[in-house]
Order: structure tokens, then sequence, then C-alpha cells
């Protein structure tokens, strides 16, 4: 499988009365080339301090023929 990398940038978020939160937004080509679908759970296994795998929390099924947005 071809490499593809997918720059973001952490965001913050600060709501009163909570602690802040940094979010990280998932791009639509790379969400696209997985198959990944809005509400789906996911988590992160952290493997080094430069390396986080994400993981989904249920095997999906067969993927769907879907255009990935290059």
């Amino acid at each position: 499988m071809q490499q593809i990398n997918y720059p973001v940038k952490v965001q913050v978020i600060r709501s009163k009365g909570r602690p802040v939160r940094l979010y990280v937004a998932m791009p639509m080509a790379l969400a696209a080339a997985i198959n990944l679908e809005p509400g789906e759970e996911v988590h992160w296994e952290l493997n080094s301090r430069e390396q986080l795998h994400l993981l989904r929390c249920k095997a999906k099924g067969k993927p769907a023929d879907k255009k990935v947005f290059r």
C-alpha cells in the first residue's frame, strides 16, 4: 500500500467550566480512503511519543466501493 501523508494542526477547545481539550480533525480524503463513517467509535493506541495508531473499536465488514478523493 502506498503511504500518503495528511498533515493536520492540533486545535484547542476552551469551554467555560471545563478543562482545556485538544482536537484533531480527520481529513475527508483519509476518512473516505478507510471508509470511516460519522459516529463510528475509534480509539488511539500510543506506540511512542512520536507515533499514535487510530484503531476501530469494531471491525467493519467488506469495504464499500467508494471513490477516494485526492
